[in-house]
């Protein structure tokens, strides 16, 4: 059953509901009024009954208007009829129920089409009478079953009428939803770029398209990017691949001497521990997208890892230098220890800091890059600073971009255009922040500002 139907069927039935219980309502509240009117003008006709013949005698009676199928017995004290008068059945009072209605209770009973009354009356003479009225109120009952009739004809007219208009009301409701399913029907791989518009902007089915919109746009961003990274990353693995073949085909066309061989197997070696390295920044690439809960978080000192990331470069480039300052003293240290530990995946924040010091000795002048640890409230922040080449403002945007490599800078050392993108990531793993400025031909400085976190850290997409 579609949402268009079970609205339209909740609709009919609450609203049917209301007015079968509304009709309800009126036909007993009618029906109560009927019979407290009839029972009234029983009581008038038997009074007005008494009256008559306690001043003009039997035969007066017969001047009186008679009601439907009425009868009306005076009983004397002794518990005898003295009188009655009428064509309707004879309702017999017991001796008990006398002396009950004598006492000044009112007596009233139904018997099929027929309603009775009891009353007592003080008769001019003095004794207490008993007047007994029967009659069949065929007006009122009349009028109940045309009230009847109305009201149940009536209730199954409303019901048309309101399914008719429940189900106008579900397809103007869900219109936009149907928009959006026809919209959203046309969207695929190759139009991924299409959004969803709908008739109505300042309501729920609004919102939930620009949700829907918002959550197409990081597809599209996370197609393309996944586009370009398989791109690039099957260039990056088959530009290797073509040396070493190129390399082995040459060595392999006639015999060589033994140093061509030293050579090639040099160069192939070289080709392979590049393929290595992609290979580790592809690994920590998908290990750093994913998600945060993955990850194991423990509380890490700062500075532990600068001089762990700066070691591990030193050990494979000893002619880079890495300088690493606090902007206070040694005193403040001591008393700050707290403010340098931070929760953090410590394999993914070290690979990320070691980066950014690698890509500073790289591609700067003397190959040396210095590390500033300062603190701002509630957070920590190291800036890598160089006197390298710099970063053209053009290329600024696009750092962040896997297998991105600025014009400027390709032909001044190798990479593969991984290692700005992975830090990236790795820092808002940790809801931190990373800025880049550059001068050309002055350096670049990058600065990482990280949360002093105390719980788990959120990553948003």
């Amino acid at each position: 059953m579609n949402i268009r139907t079970r609205l339209t069927l909740l609709f009919l039935l609450l609203v049917g509901s209301i007015l079968l219980l509304f009709s309800l309502g009126i036909y007993l509240l009618y029906n109560q009024f009927r019979e407290v009117d009839f029972y009234e003008r029983l009581h008038e006709q038997a009074k007005a009954t008494v009256r008559v013949r306690e001043d003009a005698g039997d035969v007066a009676r017969t001047d009186l208007p008679l009601m439907v199928d009425e009868r009306i017995s005076i009983y004397t004290p002794d518990d005898k009829i003295a009188f009655t008068v009428g064509s309707g059945p004879l309702v017999s009072i017991g001796p008990d129920l006398l002396k009950k209605i004598r006492a000044g209770f009112e007596f009233r009973s139904r018997q099929d089409i027929h309603e009775t009354l009891a009353i007592n009356y003080h008769s001019k003479s003095g004794p207490m009478l008993v007047v007994v009225a029967t009659a069949y109120d065929r007006y009122g009952f009349n009028h109940l079953n045309r009230l009847r009739q109305i009201l149940i004809f009536g209730w199954l007219a409303s019901l048309l009428a309101v399914g008719v208009a429940g189900w106008l009301f579900a397809s103007d409701a869900l219109r936009p939803v149907s928009e959006i399913i026809e919209q959203v029907n046309t969207i695929s791989g190759t139009n991924i770029h299409r959004r969803l518009q709908v008739s109505r902007q300042r309501d729920e089915l609004a919102e939930l398209a620009h949700t829907f919109n918002a959550m197409l746009n990081r597809l599209e961003e996370a197609f393309v990017t996944q586009r370009s990274f398989v791109s690039h990353a099957s260039h990056e693995l088959r530009t290797p691949l073509a040396i070493m073949r190129g390399n082995i085909d040459v060595a392999l066309m006639q015999p060589r001497d033994m140093p061509y061989y030293r050579q090639t197997l040099d160069e192939v070696l070289y080709q392979v521990q590049r393929m290595i390295d992609l290979a580790n920044g592809l690994l920590d690439l998908a290990r750093a997208s994913t998600d945060a809960a993955n990850l194991s978080f423990r509380p890490t000192r700062i500075d532990e890892l600068l001089w762990q990331a700066r070691s591990s470069i030193l050990s494979k480039k000893p002619d880079y230098s890495i300088d690493i300052l606090f902007d206070f003293d040694d005193d403040a240290l001591v008393e700050q220890d707290d403010d340098l530990t931070l929760l953090a995946e410590e394999a993914l924040l070290r690979t990320a800091l070691q980066n950014l010091m690698e890509n500073g000795c790289k591609y700067s002048v003397n190959h040396s890059v210095t590390v500033r640890i300062s603190f701002i409230p509630n957070a920590v922040q190291v800036a890598f600073s160089d006197n390298g080449y710099g970063i053209p403002p053009d290329d600024l945007p696009h750092l962040f971009e896997p297998f991105y490599r600025s014009s400027h800078t390709t032909n001044v050392a190798p990479g593969h255009g991984i290692g700005l993108a992975l830090t990236n990531r790795i820092v808002k793993l940790h809801n931190g922040q990373l800025k880049i400025d550059s001068v050309v031909g002055m350096g670049t400085t990058v600065t990482v500002r990280l949360p002093l976190q105390v719980t788990m850290p959120v990553v948003t997409a």
